[in-house]
């Protein structure tokens, strides 16, 4: 048990508070469901309704509306093949082999997405509760659009969720991430071997999976806002543009083409030489700038006014820049195979500085948030 529990330990995580609120969120419409179905109603088979609020209760208003068409629909066919089945065949047992396959089938052709399961598992309950006679088919359709209704009022009108915050969590992690593999490069740039290179091409790939995150964040975010009566009274996080996301995608992917020629030239199996000496150490210098010069990113996506912050990245990219001329320097003293090597690494460098150069574009428009 402490060796399985050791090996799970790292997975787990603390719920954060969109989590904890939506988990009771649900918990409450379902109880209100059973409340409304079970105990107020007297409904016979009361399950329908709670199931239908906990499931309603979704990440957004929009999409609780749009799920709650999908489920009721399935509810709705599998409850009416259930009851048709058995009223033709007279048996439980035959009824079963009769709308299992159609309702299987109807859930996975429908365009309804994971909602195809409830046309099955809905026939299942009706010709297991043996409710389905019509007076039951109407109180299962009745207890349906109840628990719908409940669990999107829920979701609607408590806290409707709002994703502008998670939105900015994500965009600010990109110079940061940035910046900490940037510091790991510069520490080691003197002395790496094919492990800890390798860990950095790992990291860089981090990067581009961080993107990924983000740009369904922000399908989040802007689905959230649609039919949420909540969002003017919610506090939104205001979230940097879409220019922010082109100029860390270039940063990403300039870190990752550098990391792969450093991890190259430690691995034994492909032979590259390193740079010498003292070009690893202007190396080192450029890449503890350009961290400087990200860290400083950070500070202004949250406040894009802050004077200090940008003469720090002003500062920082000039270093770099002279760095990066100094490392230019040592091409002359290095042997052909190291040339090649060393010209890789500095063009890659070159690109970087430019991509975190504000011109009035991209950077500076996603630091002022347009």
């Amino acid at each position: 048990m402490k060796a399985a529990f050791a090996r799970i330990a790292p997975r787990l995580h603390h719920p954060d508070r969109y989590q904890v609120v939506q988990s009771l969120k649900a918990a409450a419409a379902a109880i209100i469901a059973w409340a409304l179905t079970g105990w107020w109603l007297e409904a016979p088979m009361a399950l329908m309704a709670p199931w239908a609020a906990v499931a309603l209760v979704q990440g957004t208003v929009y999409r609780s509306l749009r799920t709650a068409v999908q489920i009721v629909l399935m509810i709705t066919a599998g409850t009416l093949l259930a009851a048709g089945a058995a009223a033709f065949t007279g048996n439980t047992m035959i009824a079963v082999v009769v709308a299992l396959p159609l309702t299987t089938l109807l859930g996975n052709l429908a365009p309804v997405g994971g909602q195809g399961l409830y046309a099955p598992t809905t026939a299942l309950f009706v010709l297991a509760y043996g409710s389905y006679s019509w007076p039951a088919v109407g109180h299962r359709l009745l207890e349906t659009l109840v628990g719908a209704a409940v669990g999107i009022a829920v979701n609607a009108l408590v806290l409707p969720p709002v994703h502008s915050l998670h939105v900015s969590r994500l965009a600010s992690a990109l110079p940061r991430d940035s910046a900490h593999l940037l510091r790991d490069l510069a520490d080691g740039m003197e002395d790496y071997d094919a492990s800890r290179a390798e860990q950095w091409h790992r990291s860089a790939k981090d990067l581009l999976a961080a993107l990924s995150e983000l740009y369904v964040g922000r399908g989040w975010d802007s689905e959230s806002s649609r039919l949420n009566p909540g969002r003017r009274l919610r506090r939104r996080t205001p979230a940097p543009s879409t220019d922010w996301d082109i100029v860390w995608a270039r940063v990403a992917n300039r870190l990752l083409a550098l990391t792969l020629t450093l991890w190259e030239t430690a691995s034994e199996d492909r032979g590259l030489p390193r740079p010498l000496g003292r070009a690893r150490h202007e190396l080192g210098r450029l890449l503890s700038a350009a961290a400087e010069v990200c860290e400083a990113y950070e500070s202004l996506m949250a406040d894009g006014t802050d004077q200090e912050q940008r003469d720090r990245r002003d500062s920082a990219l000039a270093e770099a820049r002279q760095a990066h001329a100094a490392v230019k320097e040592h091409l002359r003293s290095q042997g052909p195979d190291t040339v090649a090597v060393l010209g890789s690494l500095i063009a890659d460098c070159h690109a970087l500085l430019d991509d975190l150069t504000p011109d009035g574009g991209d950077a500076e428009a996603g630091e002022q948030h347009v």
